[in-house]
């Protein structure tokens, strides 16, 4: 049997002080407005960061599925855009140490992988594990975006909103991660923000912003937010002036809201940020990530 520990290596100055929460977010399953991505991106670019560990991603990508891009210049190659997997170590805004895992989803090995991240969660005394990710739904751009959450044990999600029905839907490296972590007898949940199907194509900050807002409580850390709220401002301007230009486009969102309003009234449950939240149903949730990543394959075709 192949040793998990052989697809990583931790770097050799890395100082990770035990406990502590572990985030992760990997490209390539669902990610509605690039919601997960933004927020590590986010996350990556205002708090200290270091690496810790990093994948040896020729064993665990195919390369053909996703080409990395290289640089053609004049007469040479002169650049490659090298994909990266790595847990790195970051101090939040009141220097408390927290790890982030971030890179390409294993096109491969899952189960491998999943041993092997099992491994360093053990190694460096992790106590938490957070899944970030976002997820296209017949939701308004008006109202507050909603998060709901999933856990290897309930009382990890006491305060969240959560699914009551069962949703038969694609895999992911991630969700196997997290099942795994669960029969380990690792803590692990994961937080899935909502975002208007009608804009899961292109950036949608507000998801970033919720996903940061909800670890924060969730994880007792403390984010910045700054950027996001801003570009959020940007985008919801931009779309409230397109959808007030096209008559069709406010009968949709009107009656999306309407839909939203009464879910919300009819449910009364309490959301972790103090605001009702309306859930989807497992059949809405499985068709809307059905619809979505058929678009995607469809794209990269």
């Amino acid at each position: 049997m192949l040793d998990p520990a052989e697809l990583y290596r931790m770097d050799e100055d890395a100082t990770t002080p035990a406990g502590g929460v572990l985030v992760h977010h990997l490209e390539g399953y669902v990610d509605a407005g690039r919601g997960g991505q933004l927020a590590v991106d986010h996350l990556l670019s205002t708090l200290p960061a270091s690496v810790v560990a990093t994948f040896d991603v020729d064993q665990l990508l195919d390369y053909r599925s996703r080409r990395p891009r290289m640089t053609f210049h004049h007469d040479h190659w002169a650049d490659y855009e090298e994909p990266v997997l790595a847990i790195y170590q970051l101090r939040d805004l009141a220097d408390t140490p927290f790890l982030l895992l971030t890179g390409p989803e294993p096109d491969t090995q899952w189960e491998r992988f999943s041993s092997a991240v099992t491994d360093l969660v053990a190694r460096l005394g992790v106590q938490l594990t957070v899944g970030l990710s976002a997820i296209p739904m017949a939701v308004p751009h008006t109202r507050p975006s909603g998060v709901t959450a999933h856990a290897t044990r309930p009382e990890l999600i006491a305060d969240h909103d959560r699914w009551t029905g069962t949703a038969d839907l694609p895999g992911s490296a991630a969700a196997l991660l997290e099942l795994r972590l669960g029969q380990a007898g690792h803590d692990a949940m994961g937080l899935a923000v909502h975002v208007p199907h009608y804009l899961a194509e292109s950036d949608y900050p507000h998801a970033g912003r919720a996903l940061l807002d909800h670890l924060a409580v969730g994880a007792g850390l403390v984010l910045p937010t700054e950027a996001l709220t801003r570009a959020a401002e940007g985008v919801a301007a931009d779309v409230e002036r397109k959808v007030a230009d096209s008559e069709q486009a406010t009968k949709v969102v009107r009656a999306l809201e309407r839909r939203y309003d009464e879910a919300a009234a009819a449910e009364e449950r309490p959301s972790l940020l103090a605001e009702d939240q309306p859930l989807p149903t497992a059949d809405e949730l499985g068709a809307e990530i059905e619809v979505f990543l058929s678009e995607q394959d469809h794209g990269a075709g």
